[in-house]
């Protein structure tokens, strides 16, 4: 039997993205809905009052390892091969500050963060897979940046193999004591920027992934980022649309042993 590939030719895929850069140069982009003076999407997304909540070490309660700057860039590496110790709830509470932590607010129009992100717009949403974090369940939690705490989302036996199956099976995942899963409410960016907005998050990912992989190595983490995982079963674990709101990369965290493999 001969099964034929529905996998468009090289010529066709090279088409599709250069008509997407193409379409979002600025002589292409539409007026914004800013500058049409319509009203801003919200800068976090709406969550149940009721929770169930996980709070967090307050940032400037957080005390880390000192590390020069010029070390921690030389040593970052993708890490796949994480020990079976634990983080320690104010190793993620940092982790946290570090890749999403709000440091001022210009409500409704945007946030100053530890990250840096086009016009203070900060589209994304961070969840976690928690596999070891001493005294927090495993399981999926939405962290949500204003109020610096966690919020419990699927606690269910079999979730780390779902967040696996969707990062296409990378066995990483289900070791490692932290995976971090970014959504993208792509409007508060495109309320903005209009069309510019699809090249921007993806710029905003690469700002958010590096700080990751530095303050990692202050708390004695490896970090792999993921740009490999299936988009639609992404999707369905988070509750989202996976068009208005999409997630845009992935992170899995753990201790490791310097002396060893990375």
């Amino acid at each position: 039997m001969v099964f034929m590939s529905i996998r468009p030719p090289p010529g066709a895929m090279l088409q599709t993205g250069r008509t997407s850069m193409e379409m979002t140069r600025y002589n292409h982009v539409s007026p914004s809905d800013q500058f049409l003076k319509l009203p801003p999407p919200p800068l976090e997304k709406p969550y149940p009052p009721e929770g169930p909540f996980v709070s967090l070490p307050r940032a400037d309660t957080i005390a880390v390892p000192p590390l020069d700057l010029r070390t921690a860039i030389e040593n970052r590496r993708s890490v796949r091969r994480y020990l079976r110790d634990p983080l320690s709830p104010s190793e993620l509470s940092y982790l946290l500050w570090c890749t999403q932590g709000i440091v001022q607010v210009v409500d409704p129009y945007y946030t100053l963060r530890n990250v840096p992100s086009a016009g203070g717009r900060h589209s994304f949403e961070t969840c976690l897979l928690i596999n070891r974090v001493e005294g927090i369940r495993p399981g999926l939690y939405q962290y949500l940046s204003f109020t610096h705490r966690l919020m419990e989302m699927d606690t269910r036996p079999g979730i780390t193999d779902r967040v696996m199956a969707a990062c296409l099976g990378q066995a990483f995942v289900r070791n490692s004591a932290v995976t971090f899963l970014w959504s993208c409410v792509v409007y508060r960016m495109a309320w903005r920027y209009a069309e510019r907005a699809w090249r921007l998050v993806h710029l905003d990912a690469g700002h958010v992934g590096q700080n990751l992989y530095l303050a990692a190595e202050q708390v004695g983490c490896g970090t792999c980022a993921m740009g490999a995982f299936d988009d639609q079963l992404m999707a369905d674990l988070l509750g989202i649309d996976g068009v208005e709101e999409f997630v845009i990369y992935c992170a899995a965290v753990g201790k490791v042993d310097r002396k060893g493999d990375r």
